[in-house]
């Protein structure tokens, strides 16, 4: 329920700060503020889609997923980015139309408050969406954060690029913002697209998760040696087969009682981690 909250939380300030920016875009006339409408209307969209994503993923495996349903978050990811590199094709289209014909803007007053109010609820929301992510390890819920720490970086450029127009009173830097926008915005765009793909693909885990894994099964003397470790992430879930090599004395008792531990130790050290242990007797 916690990255459900969270998810919801992120919907809820998307839509306030749309509504600002649309007004204040439109009165304004400055395409800058409303390519900022269209990012923030953009990231609600992938806030919605993050919270079905969530809450689809926290679904029990079924006989139709028998792994359970994490991938809904990784294709929440990818989804989430192409919607992004949409929004910033719409961004670059409508500065390239205001280039050809500029108008100025008017009521700067508006935009620089809306775009202040605008960074601040998004620092806000995104710090609180990237500790629960941190917290539940959900990959949905980091690139709903991710999009509003963009969005942090690119309302700080328009607020600065219309403190420069009320002063110079220079119409050009409008549209000229709007498209330094759009280009953070597709490497966001690229970087969540990626990372969500590698996951579809399962992809093996982290160098770092994978030395843990190693380090675990090099604490237990009675495993000889290891082979054909296979490891891949699903959402928030980590799946982990291994084979082992014991003496062929070993009981098979001591034998599923040590599969037992190793896999609680992993679990311990890598939360939502499910190992699948093969033991095989050593020749």
């Amino acid at each position: 329920m916690k990255k459900q909250n969270a998810a919801f939380l992120s919907i809820v300030s998307n839509t306030c700060l749309i509504i600002f920016k649309i007004a204040a875009g439109v009165l304004m006339g400055s395409i800058s503020v409303i390519s900022e409408a269209t990012h923030s209307g953009i990231d609600l969209v992938a806030s919605i889609i993050a919270f079905f994503s969530i809450k689809k993923a926290v679904e029990p495996a079924d006989s139709q997923h028998p792994y359970g349903h994490g991938k809904f978050e990784n294709v929440s990811g990818f989804v989430e980015g192409m919607l992004i590199f949409f929004a910033a094709v719409v961004i670059v289209y409508e500065a390239v139309k205001k280039l050809s014909h500029p108008a100025p803007i008017g009521k700067l007053d508006w935009g620089v408050g809306v775009m202040a109010i605008s960074v601040f609820v998004n620092i806000v929301i995104s710090r609180k969406l990237f500790s629960v992510a941190k917290k539940t390890g959900s990959i949905a819920l980091e690139a709903d954060a991710t999009h509003l720490n963009i969005d942090v970086i690119t309302s700080l450029s328009v607020l600065v690029g219309l403190v420069i127009i009320r002063f110079t009173h220079i119409q050009i830097i409008d549209p000229i913002i709007a498209i330094a926008v759009a280009i953070m915005i597709c490497k966001a765009s690229f970087d969540l697209t990626k990372r969500s793909i590698k996951d579809l693909l399962d992809e093996q885990l982290p160098e770092e998760e994978l030395k843990t894994i190693h380090k675990v099964l090099k604490s237990h003397p009675d495993v000889l040696n290891y082979h054909k470790l296979r490891t891949r992430k699903s959402g928030n879930h980590r799946e982990i087969d291994i084979h082992i090599a014991m003496e062929k004395s070993t009981s098979l008792e001591n034998v599923h009682e040590l599969c037992n531990t190793i896999e609680l130790e992993i679990k311990k050290a890598l939360p939502g981690a499910t190992t699948t242990i093969h033991a095989e007797p050593q020749r």
